[in-house]
């Protein structure tokens, strides 16, 4: 087994998974088996009880595990199904060792950080590295671990002890460390700044650490001087230093680590099996992607109407499946965030410039997309965004929180329930459409919420627009995360008024996904989609949202069956649904995909 242990230093948020995710990309791409690991230095167990603001989305996987969002770059870069267990957290750490010293592992010995967290970080580390991610069970033989925050972090202290050590434990042959930095440009002189990386990298070895490979993250691309001056005060050699820079796309980012020759260095460095010299169109997918990405000039406007748009990343699966819906659908996504409290009535008395701009976004969209969330803040808003878009016939796609809005909306202004409301945001409602499931534990927040990959079943009858989407497949299987669903005492009511809910679980008793079928596309599912949408494969229900506001879903529809084809190359068993504007297009795509087959990316 070879580890890739990816670090970062002057400043957080510099794109460290993504470099990650990057590399992965490569090695894979190269015929290796690859997976990875998040290791975030805080003391929660996991992400699931943090707030959006905070820390971004929580990401969610098949298991249930909410973990970094991180994970979500590498499942997407690496079309693998992580487990819970690929993040690891302090808490974990503490929580493991703790009860072995409870247990009387230790013998009476007095427990410390050296060596007894650091050993059981090193044993977490190689036991999860083993643990297959792909179909066909076989162990990985790459493992990619990024270490959050920046070198000198108090709280990051231990790991980077840990991986001290353990660099020894596994033999130096089969240990990289990639050190990501920043490279500020300062406006008032125009010159690229190594004095900050410098720092960093000294901090880096003072602390046992020499890193094989410095990333350096700027605005511009780096000089030769800068290189050298990194190259002569850091320790490595001058092809040791890559520029990775600010890029019209991510996908961009694993083709300028090729180009800058990194394959050459990882495979003589850890002595991998990768041919010499690498296929000249080794990266030929990623290449495809990012121009097919910086070419597309026809724009899609769609509007996110949630509760936490302050910060991107809150969002981040939900904008990463909206990007691949446009990449497939043949245009550009022009997405514009709507903070729901300020469609509000309440804004317009407190605010009235935040209400009308918010509105004129809202009304000036071809698409709405209502999100999840939690909370009361917000959901009148999330509501009327429903509203406006069934009463407009403009194409509305709700996800959990946005499931339960759209019940909510229908509820009170056609089946006549003027109260309708769920508990969650009023306990005492008179007509509790969406109520809180039965195995909730309000005694404990984390991990207590209906998770990880389930079953949809559709309706055996036809015309569902969901189920054509999903390729009219009898059921599928998504991922959720909600711990409120809707009130089974009013599903016939909702139903016997136009409400249709074309999908439930395996049990027939949650509902998971409705459609207004008047209407030219008002879908809502109660799972979460984005969490399985990958670059070639995106998320059927954003796909739909996409080809309806820019007028192709008729197409899309009708088309279905023939474009399944070309995207998998004869097999049906893939949902995405590439957009083929005119034979030409249908040549490229076709000449794209034989093109493709010698990549290991996406089998």
């Amino acid at each position: 087994m070879k580890y890739v242990l990816v670090t970062g230093g002057v400043i957080s948020g510099i794109g460290k998974g993504v470099i990650a995710s990057s590399i992965g990309t490569i090695l894979k791409c190269c015929g290796l088996r690859v997976t990875a690991i998040k290791i975030d230095p805080y003391i929660n167990i996991d992400a699931g009880t943090f707030s959006p603001f905070e820390h971004g989305e929580v990401y969610v996987l098949d298991d249930g595990g909410e973990v970094d969002l991180d994970l979500g770059n590498y499942e997407r870069f690496l079309d693998v199904t992580l487990h819970s267990d690929n993040n690891i957290t302090t808490g974990k750490i503490y929580q493991s060792v703790i009860n072995r010293e409870r247990n009387g592992d230790y013998l009476g010995k007095t427990v410390q950080v050296v060596p007894h967290i650091t050993d059981a970080i090193q044993d977490r580390v190689q036991t999860e590295s083993l643990r297959p991610v792909t179909p066909d069970n076989l162990e990985p033989e790459v493992c990619i671990i990024e270490m959050g925050g920046t070198i000198g972090d108090i709280e990051g202290m231990p790991f980077v002890e840990a991986f001290r050590q353990f660099q020894f434990r596994v033999g130096r042959e089969n240990f990289f460390c990639v050190h990501v930095s920043l490279v500020p440009q300062p406006k008032s002189t125009g010159e690229q700044k190594s004095k900050p990386t410098q720092a960093s990298v000294r901090e880096l070895r003072g602390l046992g650490l020499s890193p094989d490979l410095i990333v350096c993250r700027s605005e511009n691309p780096i000089s030769e001087s800068v290189k050298d001056k990194i190259s002569n005060f850091c320790h490595v050699a001058p092809q040791q230093v890559i520029s990775i820079h600010d890029c019209a796309s991510i996908y961009r980012v694993p083709l300028l680590l090729k180009q800058q020759n990194v394959i050459d260095i990882f495979r003589d460095r850890l002595q991998l099996p990768i041919p010499n010299p690498v296929s000249r169109d080794l990266m030929i997918k990623w290449k495809g992607l990012a121009e097919r990405h910086e070419k597309l000039t026809d724009e899609t406007t769609i509007a996110l109407v949630g509760k936490y748009t302050q910060l991107e990343d809150a969002y981040a699966s939900v904008t990463k499946a909206l990007g691949h819906a446009a990449l497939a659908t043949g245009r550009k996504l022009m997405l514009k965030y709507i903070d729901a409290e300020d469609l509000e009535e309440e804004t317009l008395s407190t605010n009235p410039v935040k209400y009308h701009e918010a509105w004129k976004i809202l009304c000036g969209a071809e698409g709405v997309l209502v999100p999840g969330g939690f909370g009361k803040r917000g959901m009148e808003g999330k509501i009327l965004a429903a509203n406006w878009c069934r009463l407009n016939n403009k194409p509305y796609l709700g996800i959990c929180l946005g499931f339960q809005a759209a019940v909510i909306e229908y509820a009170r202004n056609v089946v006549g329930l003027k109260n309708a409301n769920s508990t969650e945001m009023d306990s005492n409602t008179e007509n509790p459409v969406v109520i809180d499931m039965p195995e909730h534990n309000p005694g404990k927040m984390g991990g207590t919420m209906r998770l990880g990959r389930r079953p949809t079943v559709f309706r055996n009858e036809g015309g569902s627009i969901l189920k054509q989407l999903y390729g009219n497949k009898d059921s599928v299987e998504e991922r959720h995360r909600h711990r409120y669903e809707v009130n089974p005492q009013y599903i016939n009511e909702l139903e016997a008024s136009g409400l249709i809910f074309v999908g439930k679980d395996d049990t027939g008793q949650r509902m998971e996904a409705l459609e207004i079928r008047e209407k030219p596309f008002f879908i809502a599912v109660q799972f979460h989609p984005e969490y399985l949408s990958r670059p070639l494969r995106p998320s059927p229900p954003y796909v739909g949202l996409l080809a309806a506001a820019s007028g192709q879903l008729e197409r899309f529809l009708s088309d279905a069956k023939a474009k399944h084809a070309i995207a998998t190359g004869g097999s049906s068993n893939s949902d995405a649904l590439p957009e083929i504007e005119s034979n030409d297009d249908l040549v490229a795509m076709n000449d794209l995909e034989m093109e493709l087959t010698d990549c290991s990316l996406f089998p």
